[in-house]
């Protein structure tokens, strides 16, 4: 007995503890369903509901007569949605046969068979985000929204596309270090005015609400986005497209004859500081040259002898020479403390005696040290100090991210040394990017006045003004009006008499400075055993007599022993000198009209009769019978005017359209119901049917062009 109740007992704590985990279960559930209900409800919704970013469509960025530098191209990934409510079984199986032969035919990927299989199996399995195709462009999703079952839309035929978006540049490498990109994450960066407007480009983000699916794939909930996306701005730079291509060509004809490592060529506009071309090339691991680094915003090196400007400025300045002030150049060495300085021409005896104009054109080293160990040796911060009130010691605040730290060391500093003074004198020891040197060379175009470089003219939202950008002005004058009148005759000599008489030509006056500096290295100084690497560099501005234009060129490690700045970089200036100049209107003078000269009338093709007078009255030229009631003429010319005479076109006949241009010709014909084929190009020369027959609609006529002798 006592057995028993021991059993009974311990099967009723068993049930007991059942029944007790029972109504705690049963309390849990009530407690959440009544408390906590909205907790859960918001979990639940995170896994299954979530609001998806929409990116914004970025803004392009134009060239400044309007033609595309960068732009975001829009393609789709097509998905199929075959578990749809709204898709019944009829409209699917009815359809598909139809459907993968038009995916076929437009994709050419995939045999018809593939894609009908595939679609099926989708259905059959209900997938609701069937991947059907990614990569497409606008004209093909038009085309598939047109495809049978697709045509019925999202729901009754489960067609769902979605938009991304691929930063193009039509132009591929031109300025392409200057456009630049942006990426993104933590190790992202961003180059160039892609950078620099990378906010203003993005536009706003929009919202939409997406549903989770299986297989982690989420899908949108409607059409409609929750907030819709706000477009990003425009932005028009001050680029020519032309002169980047040209001064391209030229850069990259020069370093690919020179073998050099890298190089880079700007065009700024004088007065209002706009750049109209940067290049930037150097050589990959290939061998080939490739827009890869902003050398000209971002290099800082030894400027070489074109610093020579601003230091004889300093002297003038302060009053210790003028132009033709004698200086002994000697043998073309000169020992300053344990340097010796020295004269490209000391290999053949030095100089000797040379004007202070003449060092600066013949770009005499020891000229230079002579004059500025003269005048400053015992007061280098005087020196130094003109050099910073040009503003030579600062950076132009560019809104381009990367630009290189001007360095020019100041008497007490660490690496002052007592060679200091005469290494800068002919721009050693200093380090300015080939951007800066530009601008400061444009402020003597300038008359004195240094403007910070523009890159940027607008921003523009769907074709409206939102943002104009000014030139701003660095520093009103950076010297007297007496040396700015000095340093341009120095300029101009230097073209005329000096290093850059390579340069002189009939067509446009230019003026500027050569430079060609050995190049220094951190590890093995200027030399790495025998070898020497230089810079060959030249910057000016021109015509000389009103500037219009300034530009430097500056070519890295030249390595077939021509390194000169006037044979390297020179040819490049003069190139780039010579399309602007070609292609710039204005910069010529006006041809005078001789009253008395005869002038041959243009030629002129028959057609129709509006547009002709229109074109002729445009051009000036006089029309004789413009008023003749046929829509149809024909023309001819005599000393002084072009002649109209009708041109009968009868309805139901073949037109005649022998010596129509191809527009007027097809317009006529087309208009009488024939077909044209048209062979070769200009003018109509013969046509297949014969004019004034009876027209047959449909039949085909062909015309054989030629061009008018």
């Amino acid at each position: 007995m006592s057995i028993k109740r021991d059993i009974l007992w311990r099967v009723g704590i068993v049930y007991f503890g059942f029944l007790l985990l029972g109504f705690l279960i049963i309390g849990k559930i009530l407690y959440v369903q009544l408390f906590e209900k909205s907790r859960w409800e918001a979990e639940a919704n995170a896994y299954i509901l979530k609001n998806m970013i929409i990116p914004a469509d970025r803004g392009s960025i134009y060239a400044s007569d309007g033609r595309l530098l960068a732009s975001s191209l829009p393609y789709y990934e097509i998905r199929f949605d075959a578990r749809s409510t709204a898709l019944t079984d009829k409209t699917f199986y009815e359809g598909i046969d139809s459907l993968a032969i038009c995916l076929s035919r437009l994709f050419k990927d995939k045999p018809v068979w593939q894609y009908k299989n595939e679609l099926i199996k989708a259905r059959k399995q209900g997938r609701r985000y069937h991947l059907v195709k990614s990569g497409v462009n606008f004209i093909q999703l038009k085309e598939l929204k047109t495809f049978p079952v697709f045509r019925e839309g999202k729901y009754k035929g489960g067609f769902i596309y979605l938009q991304k978006n691929r930063r193009i540049r039509p132009h591929q490498n031109l300025a392409a270090r200057l456009i630049g990109y942006t990426t993104k994450g933590d190790g992202g960066n961003v180059v160039g005015i892609e950078g620099a407007y990378d906010d203003q480009l993005n536009g706003v983000e929009g919202i939409r609400l997406m549903q989770r699916l299986s297989g982690d794939i989420w899908m949108p909930v409607n059409d409609r986005n929750e907030i819709e996306p706000r477009d990003g701005v425009d932005v028009i730079t001050t680029i020519d497209i032309d002169v980047q291509d040209v001064a391209e060509k030229a850069l990259l004809e020069q370093l690919t004859v020179q073998d050099a490592r890298h190089g880079t060529a700007i065009l700024m506009e004088v007065q209002t500081g706009e750049i109209k071309a940067m290049v930037n090339l150097s050589k990959d691991s290939q061998g080939r040259y490739r827009e890869l680094q902003n050398f000209a915003i971002g290099e800082s090196t030894e400027p070489g002898s074109t610093f020579k400007l601003p230091v004889l400025m300093a002297a003038l300045e302060d009053g210790y020479i003028d132009l033709n002030d004698t200086i002994d150049t000697g043998d073309g060495t000169f020992q300053y403390y344990d340097k010796v300085i020295r004269d490209e021409q000391s290999k053949h005896g030095g100089y000797r005696e040379l004007t202070v104009k003449q060092v600066f054109e013949y770009s005499s080293n020891v000229g230079m040290a002579k004059i500025i160990t003269g005048a400053y040796k015992d007061q280098p911060h005087h020196f130094v100090d003109r050099l910073y009130r040009m503003r030579l010691n600062e950076c132009l605040g560019i809104e381009i991210k990367g630009e290189g730290k001007p360095v020019i060391r100041y008497p007490g500093e660490k690496l002052w040394s007592g060679i200091s003074l005469a290494q800068m004198s002919y721009g050693y020891e200093v380090r300015l990017t080939p951007l800066q040197i530009l601008a400061f060379y444009n402020a003597i175009a300038n008359d004195g006045k240094m403007i910070r470089p523009v890159f940027v003219k607008e921003l523009q939202y769907h074709g409206k003004i939102i943002k104009r950008y000014r030139s701003e002005v660095l520093q009103s004058s950076v010297c007297s009006r007496s040396t700015l009148k000095k340093v341009r005759i120095l300029l101009e000599g230097v073209v005329e008499n000096g290093t850059a008489k390579n340069l002189r030509n009939e067509q446009i006056k230019i003026a500027g400075k050569t430079g060609t500096n050995q190049i220094y290295n951190k590890k093995y100084g200027y030399r790495t055993g025998n070898e020497v690497s230089y810079q060959a560099s030249f910057v000016g501005y021109f015509p000389a007599d009103e500037p219009r234009y300034s530009c430097i060129v500056v070519v890295n490690s030249p390595s077939k022993q021509v390194y000169y700045g006037n044979q390297v970089a020179g040819p490049v200036f003069l190139e780039i000198a010579r399309k602007v100049y070609a292609t710039s209107v204005d910069m010529h003078d006006p041809v005078e009209k001789d009253d008395g000269m005869m002038v041959d009338l243009p030629y002129s093709k028959n057609g129709h009769r509006d547009e002709s007078r229109t074109a002729l009255n445009e051009l000036g030229i006089p029309v004789d019978k413009a008023h003749i009631k046929s829509p149809w003429i024909n023309t001819t010319k005599d000393e002084k005017t072009v002649q109209f005479s009708e041109r009968t076109v009868i309805e139901n006949l073949v037109p005649d359209v022998v010596s129509l241009g191809a527009k007027d010709a097809v317009y006529l014909l087309e208009n009488a119901g024939l077909k044209v084929v048209i062979q070769g190009k200009g003018s109509v020369r013969r046509q297949s049917l014969m004019p004034g027959t009876r027209v047959n609609k449909g039949e085909r006529i062909i015309l054989e062009m030629t061009y008018r002798d």
